[in-house]
């Protein structure tokens, strides 16, 4: 890892790490830089055909969520993959993972005031209009169209979508499309607000989950969080 790229790292987990209370580990990997092999039982979970860049992109994930377990004091676990491409986290313990071509990142707690975790990470490259009704109610079209960069707006919504989808999908284990929540966004104070618009038990429709974004170092992060 040459001292540029790791200074580049630096500044993302920089940018990430106030999105999260201090009670929740976060750690980053590049997948750029030959990220350590995951357990045996980890590697199980990747199809024999996987890419090169799917093995590096998972790889990653592994490893940040492994460093995160360590910020907590613990040793670090396999997190293999169920049945329904969920990671497994260990029983005492919640957490994330989210990668893209050149960043990985996880987000681990104890599990106890904390429920649901969710994180995602985007290149910050804007989202094609074509895209925008796959993901994108009409009132949160209608808000994109007023302001001064939408399509860069447009992948902040399809961001913080993932991670409050991630969040909840770890007390519901439910799925849904883009449809199932709408957002508000704060752009001043960098949060939104994600609605339930059906009923995901235990969430019912009107339900909100709150979380934070930020926008930097080529990236757009969400996160989300649960206490109970």
């Amino acid at each position: 890892m040459t001292a540029q790229s790791s200074t580049h790292e630096m500044e993302r987990l920089a940018l990430a790490r106030p999105l999260f209370a201090d009670d929740i580990a976060l750690a980053l990997v590049n997948p750029l830089a030959d990220p350590p092999a995951p357990f045996a039982t980890e590697s199980a979970c990747l199809s024999p055909n996987a890419v090169e860049k799917r093995r590096r992109e998972f790889a990653a994930g592994r490893a940040a969520a492994h460093q995160a377990m360590g910020l907590l004091g613990l040793d670090p676990v396999a997190i293999p993959v169920a049945e329904n491409r969920a990671p497994i986290w260990p029983n005492h313990l919640v957490g994330s993972i989210t990668h893209t071509r050149s960043c990985a990142m996880a987000a681990v707690a104890r599990k106890g005031d904390i429920q649901g975790l969710g994180i995602d990470v985007e290149e910050d490259k804007p989202l094609a209009d074509d895209l925008w009704p796959a993901i994108c109610s009409a009132q949160e079209q209608a808000w994109l169209r007023q302001q001064s960069n939408p399509g860069q707006l447009a992948k902040l919504v399809f961001c913080a979508k993932e991670a409050a989808y991630k969040c909840q999908f770890t007390v519901s284990e439910r799925y849904y499309g883009f449809d199932g929540m709408e957002l508000t966004i704060d752009l001043e104070a960098r949060q939104y607000s994600a609605r339930f618009c059906t009923d995901q038990p235990p969430f019912n429709c009107g339900d909100q989950i709150s979380g934070r974004f930020a926008i930097g170092a080529g990236l757009i992060v969400a996160t989300a969080e649960l206490r109970s």
